[in-house]
């Protein structure tokens, strides 16, 4: 590792951060000790970057801003991958280039001041272009698929492609970015519709409303924990009607406002929630024989 960064470092790829805590750059606020966090300047450091780490076999993984994963309390003993510097955004017509490490909420909020319907629902997901579009991100019965039309990626050969709508074959939380971990997304081309600001703006302040009466945003969390099962059943219901709201592991909570939720209510470890979510997942499967599927990703389990 020592070698890597020094080579890192005569690159002069961009910001290193050696030896942090991941609870400072994910939603649940937990999780152990990261070697380094790399933020590479551009494209042509990220490839460079990128050679370092097969030169050196270095484990590694592309963090967005950390809200729909769970790392384990061990450390990682590999670096990560922050594209911040990624997050340019650029509306034309009805058309939106937004780098990976742009903030989806953000660009959001930009499309509505230019009049553009299409992207009301992820107003409330704290996540960036390239998690969202990595995790097809969607609430309100929308999704990114709906509005991607085509994303540019970096391959696991280093080659720089770019990808439609079709081959990304976007599904309810999943893309092709999810079975073809080795590619990185560097940027994605949105297509909206034009709307009426006042109208969308007014969209927006009700679900605005209706989140902070339904969500327990006041402690960190990341989202729903599970996947709504086939045939439109509400994971948050089954989960409910078992009377699991308020059960507790360590610090780790479901949540009496939406049982979908846990949230790091007392200085929980990783392995609370994680117990927790396991807890929750076997209680439904054994009493409704529903195997629900967790949206968050584990990582550094093994």
């Amino acid at each position: 590792m020592h070698e890597f960064l020094e080579e890192v470092n005569a690159n002069n790829i961009g910001k290193v951060l050696k030896d942090v805590f991941i609870s400072k750059y994910t939603t649940y606020k937990v999780g152990g000790l990261v070697r380094a966090i790399i933020i590479p300047k551009n494209i042509d450091k990220l490839v460079i970057l990128c050679k370092l780490i097969k030169k050196y076999n270095i484990k590694y993984k592309v963090l967005g801003n950390g809200s729909n994963l769970l790392f384990s309390d061990k450390t990682y003993e590999g670096v990560l991958i922050k594209l911040d510097e990624f997050n340019k955004i650029e509306i034309s017509g009805t058309k939106i280039i937004c780098g990976a490490g742009a903030s989806l909420m953000k660009v959001a909020r930009e499309s509505i001041k230019k009049s553009l319907a299409g992207l009301e629902f992820a107003t409330g997901i704290p996540g960036t272009i390239g998690g969202a579009v990595y995790m097809n991100a969607g609430a309100y019965k929308s999704d990114m698929g709906y509005v991607t039309r085509s994303v540019k990626v970096l391959t696991d050969d280093l080659r720089i492609i770019t990808l439609t709508n079709e081959e990304m074959d976007f599904h309810y939380r999943s893309s092709f970015l999810q079975t073809h971990k080795d590619y990185i997304c560097l940027e994605a081309t949105l297509k909206l519709e034009k709307g009426d600001r006042a109208a969308l703006e007014e969209v927006v302040k009700d679900r605005r409303n209706r989140r902070l009466k339904t969500q327990p945003l006041n402690y960190p969390s990341a989202g729903s924990v599970f996947r709504n099962p086939p045939d439109n059943l509400p994971a948050g219901k089954l989960i409910e009607d078992l009377g699991l709201k308020g059960v507790t592991k360590g610090g780790a909570e479901v949540s009496n406002i939406h049982a979908n939720f846990i949230i790091n209510k007392n200085e929980a470890s990783a392995k609370d929630i994680h117990d927790l979510i396991i807890f929750i997942h076997d209680a439904v499967l054994e009493h409704y024989k529903i195997d629900l599927k967790v949206e968050q990703e584990f990582v550094n389990w093994e």
